[in-house]
């Protein structure tokens, strides 16, 4: 493991912003933390940086400090270096006195994947919110970390900006280990395979998302209708065994107390209701429909 804590606690006077978090981090992956804002994500992030003390428990990062790198939630610059300077400049405190020297060509290089190719040579002070967590992102790259600690790193980007910076992130897995956080669970199931998952300053659950997944969300099946959507909602909600029902396009989401349940009563129901049905079937739990399960 290239980062575990045990029993790590930090307290703000009666506040316990983490409470006993064993954190485990293999080499080479990427870690997912999610939970609901107060979790205690930022806190951990910032204490595996060494930006913050806490109060009780044990910290292990095995990477050398001068090779992890740490991306606020809103990254900050002087607004009258360049895009191009601020990566310099990012390059040569990573490398420090003794370290190797980062060429122009890299930083360029970073710029790009990081898609500020064209608004290298600008002043940041004009860079949108969303340019400066792209240059963040940059910042954080350049000096090739080992560990790399990333706070929302897409929250302020466009549809597009968050695919760019998803695919640097899925590019790094083997190279380097990434730990970030976000409240986008799409993003989190889709480039992570491990996540951990936070409230209220406690790991709830660590592991793969394949673990998360398997057995964990209620179940529930997609009906897709052709016409009579409304009549055939009512009938649903008024069955004991069916815990939920949700308009989705096309037809309903009928969230159900136990899969025999549904196997036995569902079609039975729709027959009933003279429902024209297209299609019938469950649908595979997702990470959302597990956060929302655990958080409840």
């Amino acid at each position: 493991m290239i980062v575990h804590t045990a029993g790590l606690t930090k307290r703000y006077g009666t506040h316990a912003a983490l409470d006993g978090v064993d954190l485990s981090v293999p080499a080479g992956s990427v870690y997912g933390l999610v939970g609901p804002n107060g979790a205690g994500k930022t806190t951990l992030l910032g204490i595996l940086a060494g930006l913050r003390r806490p109060t009780s428990g044990e910290i292990g990062v095995s990477a050398a400090r001068s090779r992890v790198a740490m991306l606020p939630d809103t990254p900050q610059f002087d607004p009258w270096l360049t895009g191009r300077e601020v990566v310099l400049l990012a390059a040569h405190l990573a490398a420090g006195p003794d370290g190797r020297p980062v060429t122009a060509e890299r930083a360029d290089a970073v710029l790009a994947d990081s898609g500020l190719a064209d608004a290298a040579d600008r002043r940041v002070g004009g860079y949108s919110r969303g340019m400066l967590q792209r240059l963040g992102f940059a910042a954080t790259v350049v000096g090739d970390p080992e560990l790399l600690l990333l706070d929302e790193p897409a929250s302020a980007l466009d549809p597009i900006g968050r695919r760019e910076v998803l695919d640097l992130i899925a590019r790094l897995r083997g190279r380097a280990t990434v730990v970030f956080s976000s409240h986008i669970l799409a993003d989190v199931q889709e480039v992570c395979d491990r996540i951990g998952i936070m409230r209220e300053g406690r790991l709830l659950f660590q592991g793969t998302v394949e673990d998360l997944l398997v057995g964990r969300a209620t179940p529930a099946y997609r009906v897709r209708l052709r016409g009579g959507v409304p009549e055939v909602e009512a009938r649903l909600r008024d069955q004991p065994w069916v815990t939920d029902v949700r308009p989705e396009a096309g037809g309903l989401l009928v969230g159900v107390r136990t899969v025999t349940d549904a196997e036995t009563h569902l079609a039975g129901v729709l027959a009933a209701a003279g429902a024209q049905v297209i299609s019938l079937g469950p649908r595979e739990a997702d990470l959302e429909d597990v956060f929302l399960e655990l958080m409840s």
